[in-house]
């Protein structure tokens, strides 16, 4: 059944244009397949396919948070976090484009 949830969420999901055009995978691809098999249970599933998919979510909880809250050092839980975030979408892209991954 879970398959079924996620080949119907994919038929309204948004295509690639650097991998339609191009032929290239981008930065942000396999998030929203990612996000849909987090809604649908599949953890470890939705890690493989986007890894850096929970520090993402870390950071736009964090963002929201910090929005209602003072937070001491925010700016530097801020830089951290996103540092985090760039090395991880990085590193998976570079891994992704040289077929170790």
């Amino acid at each position: 059944m879970t398959t079924f949830m996620l080949i119907k969420a994919e038929e309204y999901m948004l295509p690639c244009l650097n991998k339609k055009l191009f032929g290239v995978e981008c930065l942000g691809c396999g998030i929203q397949r990612s996000v849909a098999l987090i809604f649908q249970g599949e953890f470890m599933a939705a890690f493989k396919m986007y890894p850096a998919i929970y520090t993402l979510i870390l950071l736009f909880i964090y963002l929201g948070f910090n929005n209602f809250y003072k937070i001491r050092y925010a700016n530097k839980i801020l830089v951290f976090l996103l540092v985090l975030n760039f090395a991880i979408i990085v590193g998976n892209y570079i891994l992704k484009l040289t077929n170790q991954y």
